[in-house]
């Protein structure tokens, strides 16, 4: 039973984790290079820091499947609603059965996107913690075609960002809303008119552009709970300006998930995301502006 108190995160033991494709450029040259009882152990750190200020939930494990340790592309948890996510890449679409089935059981209403969409997930929508206001990322791994769909589905606001970095292939490897309306992103992750989005939706004070450097180790793959972040490294001047931000910073090595592409925020899926929004323009039926000029 999900806490009604504490923030609620799924995860999926690496019991099968191995990198045996490539399908994103962190893959290449990682096949069959991992060592197993160091992603077990690193996994492991990672459940018990978070399980010290939330709750953990686990879904199976199963063999063929070695990507379902990467919950967060599982589906898009609102309310009692989730989106269940279409994988792009044919290595990843058996995922999707397991995953429906775990939420189902759960008592969460799965929804679909059309078949010839392709949409990951928490790994590509991510709820913005200031405003009601879903952030979505397309142009590698899910299909802008599906922000109206979103918008429509969680009657929810939806704000398209198109990514054109491939190293940086969903959205939450380059972009971190945090508790309190503030932001990490990495600019360069973003085309233009992206990056003119973020500048006009989020206040100067409230975001910050990190480096390549932090960029590179996934500090932007982070886990927000509360004031509390968990993330892979960060630099000084990042852990400085978190803190300035009044958060505590938690750095969990997960470096043989990196080998995949993927680190804290990818290995969890938020499940108490609440749905407090009401539509801005369920009235006239009216998109918002966000969702048209996609």
């Amino acid at each position: 039973m999900m806490s009604k108190h504490l923030d609620t995160f799924l995860m999926c033991a690496p019991e099968h984790f191995e990198v045996s494709y490539i399908i994103n450029p962190w893959m290449e040259g990682n096949v069959a290079h991992g060592d197993h009882l160091t992603a077990q152990g690193q996994w492991q750190e990672l459940k018990h820091a978070l399980q010290s200020v939330a709750h953990v939930e686990c879904m199976p494990a199963a063999a063929g499947v070695p990507d379902m340790v990467f919950t967060a592309n599982g589906g898009l948890v609102l309310g009692d609603k989730v989106i269940l996510s279409a994988f792009k890449h044919v290595e990843r679409q058996a995922e999707e059965a397991h995953f429906s089935t775990w939420f189902a059981a759960h008592d969460l209403q799965v929804l679909h996107m059309p078949h010839d969409l392709p949409f990951e997930g928490a790994g590509d929508a991510l709820l913005d913690r200031g405003v009601d206001l879903l952030w979505f990322g397309h142009g590698h791994r899910s299909d802008v075609a599906c922000a109206p769909l979103m918008a429509d589905m969680l009657d929810i606001e939806v704000q398209a960002l198109k990514l054109v970095d491939p190293r940086f292939y969903h959205l939450d490897t380059c972009f971190c809303p945090l508790q309190g309306g503030y932001l990490l992103y990495y600019e360069d992750a973003f085309d233009a008119a992206a990056q003119a989005w973020i500048a006009a939706r989020v206040p100067v004070q409230k975001r910050f552009a990190v480096s390549a450097e932090d960029a590179l180790n996934f500090a932007c793959n982070a886990v927000n709970s509360g004031k509390h972040v968990f993330l892979n490294h960060a630099s000084t001047v990042l852990l400085a300006q978190l803190q300035r931000w009044g958060f505590s910073v938690h750095q969990i090595a997960l470096t043989e998930f990196m080998r995949a592409g993927g680190a804290a925020k990818c290995l969890t899926l938020k499940m108490n995301e609440p749905h407090t929004v009401r539509s801005r323009y369920a009235a006239d039926g009216n998109l918002p502006e966000s969702v048209l000029a996609l």
